[in-house]
C-alpha cells in the first residue's frame, strides 16, 4: 500500500479556557457567584479582595471598566526563562495546593432527625423483639417520604425470603403494619389515599367526623370525581350537611410524611435577585446586585516576586524555575478570572437593559396585559449576542422590581394575533383565562369549550385544546374538579 503525505485545511471551532470560564460564570446566579469567588480566593493565593475599591452596586454605565490584562504586552514571557529543549512534566504545572501528607478530615455537624428516624424512635417505644422488630424496621424502610407504603405486602414477603432469609406470611406483616399505622404523624403506613384518610379520621373523636368517615369508606370514588349529587342522594343529605362533611375531609393531610417538619433539618432556598430595577419619577434605573460580591485584584507581592525572578540574569536553579512557573500560572489564572467576572457583568447588564427597553410599558407599572410577545431571538438580535448566551443569562436569574421579584424567563412569551391583526402575548390570554375562572360559578364551572367561546368573543380566536394547554400551564384543574358546593 503506497504511503503519501498531503496537506489538509480544516475549519474547526474551539473554545479557549477563558471562554469556557466566562460561559460557566454566566450561567450561575448571584448567590452561587459569591461561593465561586470564595472558592477561587481559597485556591489561588495571588487573588485577593480589593477593600480600597469596593463594587458600586448602583452602576449606571452598562460598560464596565476593562482592565488591560493582555499578557502579550508583559515585559517577559515563558520563552525568556524556559529553554525550548527543556521539557516540563505536566505535574509541575498542575495547580494543587495540597501535599501528599495533608489529610482532609470531614467534620460532622449536627442536624435534626429524618422522617424515617422518627418512625424508628417510635418503634423503640413498642414492645417488639426479635423477628417482629426486624420486620417492623423493614416495613418502615419501605415507607416513602410522603408516608405511604407503596409496595404490596406480598412483594415484601418475597423480598424478606430472598434478601433476609426470613419466611413470614402476609397476615403477620399485616399485624406489624397495623402497629406502625398507629405512629405519628396520623396516616403513616397507608397503602393508598383512601386508607390514609381513614387512618386520620379514626384518630378524631366526635360525631361530626362520622359523615366524613362514611363518605371516604363507602363513596370514595364519587368523592374523588366530585359527584356530590350521587352522595347527597344516597345518604339523603342536605347541601349544608354534605358541605360540612366534605370540609372535614379537606382538612386532612393527603401526604402525612410531609407534615413532619424538623427546623434543624429544613432546607430553605432563598431567592437573591441578580438585578435591581428602580422607578424614580418615571425613569427606570437598572443595576446589578453586587452587595456581597467583592472586588478582586492581584496581590502585589506575587507580581514583584514574578518580575524579580524573571529579570535575574544568572542561570536559574531548578527551584527558581519551578517557583516562577507556579507564580506565573497563578497570576494568569487570576487575571483570567477577574476579566471573566467583568465580562459576565457587562453581558448581564446589556441583556437585561434590552429586555427592559423591549418591555418598557410593562416595567413602568407591572401590568401583565402590557407584556409584548418576546422570544430569545428578539433579544439576541438587539444585543448582537448569540441565542445560547441569552438563554444562559435568562436561566436561573431574577430581577427585583418595584412591583415584585420575577425570574427573567417570566418576560419571554410567544405571540398570538387577534382578529384585528394585533399581535398580543400569550401571557395576556392566560391572565384573561385566569380571571374568567376566578369569577365563574363554582357550582357550574366553565368548561374548556365555554372558555374558548369567551375568549373568542373578546377577539382571541384560539382552539379548545389551546385553552386546555394554557389552563394546565396555570395549574388549574378541569371544570369537574373545580366544582364546589
Amino acid at each position: 500500500m503506497e504511503q503519501k503525505l498531503s496537506l489538509q485545511q480544516k475549519l474547526l471551532q474551539k473554545l479557549s479556557p477563558q471562554q469556557i470560564q466566562v460561559i460557566k460564570l454566566l450561567e450561575i446566579p448571584t448567590i452561587q457567584l459569591e461561593q465561586r469567588i470564595k472558592k477561587e480566593l481559597e485556591e489561588n493565593p495571588v487573588l485577593e479582595m480589593d477593600y480600597e475599591n469596593p463594587v458600586d452596586s448602583q452602576q449606571e454605565d452598562n460598560q464596565p471598566e476593562q482592565e488591560d490584562f493582555n499578557t502579550e504586552d508583559d515585559e517577559f514571557s515563558f520563552d525568556d526563562y524556559i529553554n525550548e529543549e527543556e521539557e516540563i512534566p505536566s505535574y509541575k504545572t498542575a495547580t494543587h495546593n495540597y501535599s501528599k501528607d495533608d489529610k482532609y478530615t470531614e467534620i460532622p455537624f449536627s442536624v435534626g432527625i429524618t422522617f424515617h428516624e422518627n418512625l424508628i424512635d417510635q418503634l423503640g417505644m413498642v414492645n417488639l423483639a426479635g423477628q417482629d422488630r426486624k420486620l417492623a424496621e423493614y416495613i418502615i424502610g419501605n415507607i416513602d417520604e410522603d408516608g405511604y407504603l407503596r409496595r404490596d405486602l406480598l412483594s415484601v414477603v418475597d423480598d424478606l425470603a430472598f434478601n433476609m432469609n426470613m419466611e413470614v406470611d402476609v397476615e403477620k406483616l399485616e399485624e406489624i403494619l397495623q402497629i406502625i399505622q398507629r405512629f405519628d404523624p396520623p396516616g403513616v403506613g397507608a397503602r393508598d389515599l383512601r386508607e390514609c384518610l381513614l387512618l386520620q379520621l379514626n384518630r378524631k373523636n366526635g360525631n361530626k367526623y362520622k359523615l366524613a368517615y362514611e363518605i371516604i369508606q363507602n363513596f370514595f370514588e364519587e368523592f374523588t370525581r366530585k359527584h356530590y349529587d350521587k352522595i347527597k342522594k344516597k345518604l339523603e343529605l342536605s347541601d349544608e350537611e354534605l358541605k360540612e362533611g366534605i370540609e372535614q375531609i379537606l382538612k386532612l393531610n393527603p401526604k402525612p410524611g410531609s407534615s413532619y417538619s424538623n427546623p434543624l433539618n429544613r432546607t430553605n432556598y432563598p431567592i437573591v435577585p441578580d438585578f435591581i430595577l428602580d422607578n424614580t419619577d418615571g425613569e427606570l434605573n437598572l443595576s446589578l446586585n453586587q452587595q456581597n460580591v467583592p472586588e478582586l485584584k492581584i496581590n502585589e507581592t506575587y507580581l514583584e516576586m514574578m518580575h524579580g525572578l524573571a529579570r535575574q540574569n544568572k542561570k536559574k536553579s531548578k527551584n527558581q524555575k519551578e517557583a516562577l512557573v507556579f507564580v506565573k500560572q497563578k497570576v494568569d489564572s487570576a487575571r483570567w478570572f477577574i476579566d471573566a467576572i467583568k465580562q459576565r457583568n457587562h453581558t448581564l447588564l446589556l441583556t437585561m437593559s434590552e429586555i427592559i427597553n423591549f418591555q418598557k410599558e410593562y416595567f413602568m407599572d407591572g401590568d401583565e396585559t402590557k407584556l409584548r410577545p418576546m422570544i430569545l431571538k428578539d433579544i439576541a438580535q438587539r444585543t448582537g449576542l448569540d441565542i445560547s448566551t441569552i438563554s444562559r443569562v435568562s436561566n436561573s436569574k431574577y430581577i427585583q422590581t418595584h412591583f415584585g421579584i420575577f425570574p427573567l424567563k417570566y418576560f419571554f412569551s410567544e405571540g398570538l394575533q387577534k382578529e384585528g391583526g394585533e399581535e398580543v402575548s400569550t401571557r395576556e390570554i392566560k391572565k384573561i383565562l385566569q380571571e374568567c375562572i376566578e369569577q365563574e360559578d363554582k357550582r357550574k364551572p366553565l368548561t374548556d369549550e365555554k372558555l374558548a367561546q369567551i375568549l373568542k368573543d373578546k377577539s382571541y380566536n384560539i382552539a379548545r385544546r389551546t385553552v386546555a394547554k394554557y389552563r394546565e400551564q396555570l395549574n388549574i384543574p378541569v371544570a369537574r374538579l373545580r366544582k364546589k358546593l
